[in-house]
């Protein structure tokens, strides 16, 4: 396979990997938004725990859908201009919110989720694969877990800010809290908290619309994956690469227990009548920035992407098992781990979750290069396939609220078991095969 950069092959990765990490600071301040938004939307348009994971939905179901149409884009516009696209789809999104703030209009909250999942889409499906092909296949996860970090990171700043900027006075609120209000209290204080998201949104918008014109005109180079001139293909279809295949799937459980463990935890957070429950996905996003550092000091040194992934897979068994079990009057596990610093204590049960960021971390940048290895010309293709995983962000979650409606909030979370025990197959033996028997 030859891989260059056009106009100038012999460029270095720096300027490039400078550029994507900032795309990749963005989408993950953007993504991990929802672990706040969840149950602050829950609050301000009065919605059940199945309700208000629609805001999770309505975001990753748009990887699904939109994800082979943004391929076709990407082949037509190229690596680049594809971006630039997403970043001005995200900040439409972002606007949108405004009048939604205003309206309280659930249904247009949705919209703009969706809207701003679609730009994500496409920045997805044209940066993951630029990291990928921009150096040795080996040192691929490396590259991946160096973006993951900046993303994590960002996510880890997300709820603090947006607890901070939106949330100001009312910074302790949650379910429980508004509950015990008057009814002219409650109306009084879920208006103040609507409007609280007009001019951070504003601002995030016309961040984004600028970012989109530096980027157009930045010095990052465009992406050109050539065939080689014998063709070692098996076919020309996706559907004949197992490990493709398989990634995808695995991709789709991975995110599945991934927006569950940073979403959720806002959610039975506020259940449980924790303070500052919207900020409690940093909790999960500063784990998964261990996970990333951790990555980046053992792979490829001491370990390879499938070993990573396997350790991914049974920490993530044992920690779901754990948490159906752990006691919520408890806050043992928290003290033990982070009290010493002064960081707030929680139930064991939220501080398993969040430590299921640790676990969640190496899958992603494992995952990527194991499931695009030999796919060369039709890369482009599987990535849109891995990036129509991501939809496991909208289904499973789901799947997460209506079984904690019918069960309870931590028996649901049974549900992520048989997922850690897929990415723990794909691991051991999916990402090897190369042909359907």
């Amino acid at each position: 396979m030859q891989t260059n950069i056009s106009n100038n092959q012999s460029h270095s990765t720096l300027v490039p990997m400078l550029i994507i990490g900032i795309l990749f600071f963005v989408f993950g301040f953007i993504t991990w938004l929802n672990g706040a938004l969840i149950p602050f939307l829950q609050i301000v348009c009065e919605l059940t725990e199945s309700q208000a994971l629609l805001v999770a939905f309505s975001f990753y179901i748009a990887y699904f859908l939109m994800a082979l149409p943004m391929s076709w884009v990407l082949d037509k516009v190229g690596y680049k201009n594809a971006m630039v696209l997403g970043l001005a789809l995200i900040a439409l999104g972002c606007l949108l919110f405004i009048p939604a703030a205003y309206s309280r209009a659930f249904s247009v909250f949705l919209v703009a989720q969706f809207i701003v999942g679609s730009g994500l889409t496409i920045l997805q499906t044209a940066s993951n694969p630029y990291i990928v092909k921009i150096g040795p296949q080996e040192t691929a996860a490396v590259r991946i877990s160096v973006m993951g970090l900046l993303n994590k990171f960002a996510g880890f700043l997300a709820p603090i800010i947006f607890t901070v900027l939106v949330l100001g006075e009312f910074a302790g609120v949650s379910a429980q809290s508004i509950a015990a209000l008057s009814e002219d209290q409650r109306l009084q204080q879920i208006i103040a908290l609507s409007d609280g998201l007009v001019l951070p949104y504003a601002y995030m918008a016309i961040a984004l619309f600028v970012l989109a014109v530096g980027l157009k005109y930045s010095s990052l180079p465009d992406l050109v994956l050539e065939k080689p001139a014998e063709d070692s293909l098996s076919g020309d279809k996706l559907s004949s690469h197992p490990q493709l295949v398989l990634g995808v799937i695995t991709l789709f459980l991975y995110v599945g227990v991934e927006v569950i463990a940073g979403d959720t935890i806002g959610l039975f957070g506020s259940q449980l009548g924790v303070a500052n429950a919207t900020s409690l996905t940093s909790y999960t996003m500063a784990f998964m920035v261990l996970g990333y550092l951790m990555g980046l000091a053992l792979i490829p040194r001491y370990l390879d992407q499938a070993q990573a992934l396997s350790f991914s897979a049974i920490l993530g068994v044992i920690l779901s098992i754990w948490i159906v079990f752990a006691d919520n009057d408890s806050t043992t596990i928290s003290a033990i781990l982070w009290g010493w610093m002064g960081v707030q204590l929680v139930p064991d049960t939220i501080a398993l979750i969040a430590i299921l960021g640790f676990a969640n971390a190496l899958v992603w940048p494992a995952v990527w290069p194991l499931a695009l290895d030999g796919l060369y010309n039709l890369t482009a293709k599987g990535s849109a396939l891995l990036v129509m995983g991501i939809s496991g962000g909208a289904v499973l979650p789901m799947v997460y609220g209506f079984l904690a409606e019918s069960l309870d909030s931590q028996t649901a979370y049974w549900m992520m078991l048989p997922c850690y025990g897929f990415i723990l197959f794909y691991a051991l033996k999916g990402h090897k095969i190369r042909q359907w028997k």
